[in-house]
């Protein structure tokens, strides 16, 4: 049981969970501030914690922020110590510490050249995720915030099969086939609409990226019928075929006849014994031929690998990270597990126990470096294997830009789908609007029209 009387319910549980799993609660007895100082007390299994704080001048915000920071660093600090446990991330809990390093920057309240030590001091992020963050910021280009400059994104929430670990409102195909030329009727539907929106407010398109999902799932003709649709001059065209037994020498002709310019190919291991254990229907060699292909066809390619997946210990960790730089994408991901609720994996679970985790992480990240690949983005989520994160990297100065922005959330992403969520950034004002898709594909077809009016509505059309 944890007690205070600060008002950071939600924060101080997603800090305490990884702490100690669900088997905590978090208690808030009351919120109490003495003339201009911030007193706080936390009680951990009945022991008090102090802590007396001056409230930073300014306006009330920006003080409501610092002072979670500060709630947070406390309440890390004595978990930490109760439990002798250090966490890599130190009391950040966000998803973003590379926009957090930003900002800070952007705002004056920190040099660049001292981000590193206050994300230290501030955070007790340690000194390697905190380098890793400064060379981020370093490494990503393209930048720009102009409201008139969006992204497109179009979602296809389709797989072959469901993977074990994942909670994405994905069906697989053979349990939604009947209504796949309905939604992409409804999907050509919004993609016209949204057109009409980029027109009447002279937007432009720099991105374009087809998630999911799966889209190469889709048959050649069904991905003509729809990429034909994306009538956008753009410099980058990116289309997610994860799964290598969904991609065809037939389908990679028709993505370049309608301009697309990269694929992502994820594997996510290169052991056949563990595809098959979280769901995949394929085996690594299709992962050979599909590269093979896309590569012989002129495609940039993106590729995923998970690190702590069911059953794997650090020797097929490395083999994974070998073959991948054997192969030598344009972009990779090194994912850590996340174990969501809406997974089977988090009812099921018995075959994960990686106890030095956040050690082959370090080392698989630093050996892609090594290999000549640098980070370009950073994104932490819930439940993640001890509190880890994903980070993608790039050679040869070839950036997927769309991951930045997306990531980032500095450019404005308008999306369609079932599932999409668009983001309408406004820089001058610094904020963003949302406006969420249903989720499910049935719902998305019968509420086309009024996913298409709340978009229009978002745009002020």
């Amino acid at each position: 049981m944890i007690k205070t009387n600060t008002e950071f319910q939600k924060e101080m549980e997603e800090l305490a969970v990884v702490f100690y799993g669900n088997d905590f609660s978090v208690e808030i007895v009351h919120n109490e501030e003495i003339y201009n100082k911030l007193y706080e007390k936390i009680v951990v299994n009945g022991e008090n914690f102090e802590f007396d704080y001056p409230l930073p001048e300014g306006n009330q915000l920006k003080t409501k922020s610092i002072r979670k920071r500060r709630v947070l660093y406390s309440l890390y600090m004595v978990l930490s110590k109760i439990e002798k446990k250090v966490l890599p991330w130190g009391s950040f809990t966000g998803i973003r510490p590379t926009a957090l390093a930003r900002n800070l920057i952007e705002s004056g309240e920190v040099k660049d050249y001292l981000i590193v030590e206050y994300l230290q001091n501030e955070y007790a992020i340690s000194y390697e995720k905190a380098l890793l963050v400064s060379k981020i910021l370093k490494n990503q280009k393209g930048i720009i915030r102009n409201d008139n400059l969006v992204d497109f994104y179009v979602n296809i929430p389709i797989c072959p099969s469901r993977c074990v670990y994942c909670s994405f409102i994905s069906s697989e195909l053979s349990k939604v086939n009947n209504l796949v030329e309905k939604y992409l009727d409804c999907l050509i539907k919004e993609i016209k609409a949204v057109r009409k929106i980029i027109t009447e407010k002279s937007l432009i398109v720099r991105n374009v990226y087809i998630g999911g999902g799966t889209p190469s799932v889709l048959t050649a003709e069904q991905l003509e019928r729809l990429l034909g649709e994306v009538k956008f001059s753009t410099n980058e065209f990116t289309v997610e075929c994860g799964r290598p037994d969904t991609i065809t020498e037939e389908k990679l002709d028709v993505l370049k006849k309608c301009g697309v310019t990269r694929i992502c190919i994820n594997p996510q291991t290169f052991s056949n014994l563990t595809l098959k254990r979280i769901g995949r229907k394929h085996t690594k060699e299709d992962v050979f031929s599909a590269y093979s292909l896309a590569v012989e066809k002129g495609f940039k390619v993106n590729m995923d690998i998970i690190i702590g997946l069911p059953g794997e210990k650090e020797f097929t960790i490395n083999k994974t990270i070998n073959t991948l730089l054997d192969l030598y994408p344009n972009n990779l991901t090194i994912h850590t597990l996340s174990l969501k609720r809406g997974s089977d994996l988090f009812f099921n679970n018995e075959c994960l126990g990686i106890n030095n985790i956040e050690k082959i992480l370090s080392k698989a990240e630093k050996t892609v470096m090594n290999a000549g690949y640098k980070p370009y983005y950073l994104y932490r989520q819930k439940y993640q294997l001890s509190s880890l994160e994903n980070v993608g990297f790039y050679r040869d100065n070839d950036i997927c830009q769309f991951n930045i922005d997306s990531m980032e959330e500095t450019s404005t992403i308008i999306a369609v789908g079932a599932g999409a969520i668009t983001k309408r950034v406004f820089n001058l004002e610094n904020k963003i609007e949302r406006q969420a898709n249903v989720k499910f594909i049935d719902d998305y077809i019968k509420r086309i029209d009024e996913m298409i009016a709340k978009k229009q509505n978002l745009f002020n059309l």
